[in-house]
């Protein structure tokens, strides 16, 4: 059953986006869990997170009329980043609902990703 997820996972369209990140052993969190605990460096991506991984991996899915019409979607964050990162990969638009309280850093980033930005 592992191989089959593994399988499916390296074949998924999503690096096309996505990088593959290292896996960084983390020896005083290990030691203090009697463990080894390895974090996967998602801060490595594009947007700074894994959450680009699912917004291409849905956008990616819909048909090319979906696509054209494009696409829309609330967030404050990375999620908002890996829309519009997805967005662009994919050739649409993208509208990203974010709070008024964004911090401009945020806003910018959706925006530079091509992302066109509603404050809420």
């Amino acid at each position: 059953m592992p191989q089959k997820y593994l399988k499916k996972i390296l074949n998924a369209r999503v690096y096309e986006v996505a990088r593959e990140t290292p896996l960084d052993f983390a020896p005083v969190l290990s030691q203090r869990l009697r463990n080894q605990v390895w974090l996967k460096r998602e801060d490595e991506q594009p947007v700074f997170s894994f959450k680009c991984r699912g917004a291409y991996n849905k956008m990616a899915g819909l048909s090319s009329a979906d696509l054209k019409k494009g696409v829309i979607t609330a967030s404050a964050g990375n999620h908002a980043q890996g829309v519009a990162l997805a967005a662009r990969k994919l050739g649409t638009h993208a509208v990203i609902v974010m709070p008024r309280t964004t911090p401009q850093i945020k806003v910018d980033a959706v925006r530079n990703l091509g992302g066109r930005v509603v404050l809420q």
